[in-house]
């Protein structure tokens, strides 16, 4: 992912060491002397899908570029067991000290999203469904939590708002309809752009197929109602795009998947992912 080496990753990461070092770290001044060479190993403390270890190493190499750098054990998406070494870092040990927690919080974050990403990839499996993500993302942390949805197996719904047009119940309220907003949104969007019409009732199922959008989201259905609203949907526009949301969790994803449908959306896999436990071990290098 280009984003992981760009510029904008790096002042990122420089405004997450600002906030944990201020001033500066006292207690590593203090306790170790200076030029200490260090080395530390970051390890899986649970099952997990590796994610951020080049984004670990851009924490080092922040503090300092030139006599840090990670050995990786593993790739980002290799899973792993606990104990598992993933990775390894020689350098100065204050550095190693400084960079600790922000690398931490990084990967700990990454790896949780990549985790239960995997583990919904997992459950759809042998379906055509595919999982994407939402908007439901850490403010600031965004194209991180979606890279790392993409690492546990998963798709990119939109960046952001001028990334796609999604028509949702309070675009079509204030336009004054389904119709209403399809046919504005069409009227604006170049050729290049899909409209997608998040839909709650038979209903607005049609009037948005026969409006024509390219996608529509079923909100809030049960699995028995999503299968009856996709088959309307096919006969009615066969290469209609058909995405369930809401609410879904990993005992009923399957169910939607089975309904036919080709898109399940999962906030919970940014806005509620775990962080796994990983641990940084740093002892004085031979």
């Amino acid at each position: 992912m280009n984003w992981l080496e760009s510029g904008e990753l790096m002042a990122s990461i420089g405004d997450f060491l600002s906030e944990d070092i201020g001033r500066g770290d006292i207690t590593t001044k203090a306790t170790v002397p200076p030029d200490t060479r260090g080395q530390g190993r970051f390890l899986a403390k649970e099952d997990l899908v590796v994610c951020g270890l080049d984004v670990a190493d851009a924490v080092f190499f922040h503090l300092d570029p030139d006599s840090t750098e990670i050995e990786k054990a593993f790739e980002d998406g290799d899973e792993v067991g606990a104990g598992t070494v993933i990775g390894t870092l020689n350098g100065y040990a204050d550095v190693l000290l400084i960079g600790e927690r922000v690398a931490l919080n990084l990967m700990q974050r990454l790896s949780g999203i990549a985790t239960l990403t995997r583990a919904y990839v997992k459950a759809v499996e042998g379906t055509d469904a595919q999982i994407v993500d939402t908007r439901k993302t850490t403010p600031g942390l965004r194209m991180l939590e979606k890279y790392a949805v993409t690492v546990g197996g998963g798709k990119n719904h939109r960046l952001g708002l001028d990334d796609g047009i999604l028509i949702k119940d309070n675009h079509i309220a204030l336009a004054g309809g389904v119709t209403e907003a399809v046919t504005a949104a069409k009227d604006l969007a170049g050729h290049l752009h899909k409209v997608e019409v998040e839909i709650t009732n038979w209903a607005q199922l049609r009037e948005a197929i026969e409006a024509g959008a390219e996608i529509v989201m079923l909100d809030n259905q049960t699995p028995e109602e999503a299968s009856k609203l996709v088959s309307t949907a096919r006969n009615m526009n066969p290469n209609v795009l058909i995405e369930a949301s809401g609410g879904m969790d990993l005992d009923r994803v399957r169910a939607y998947a089975e309904a036919g449908v080709d898109l399940i959306s999962v906030g919970r896999i940014t806005h509620s992912a775990r962080a796994v436990d990983i641990s940084f071990k740093i002892q004085t290098a031979a």
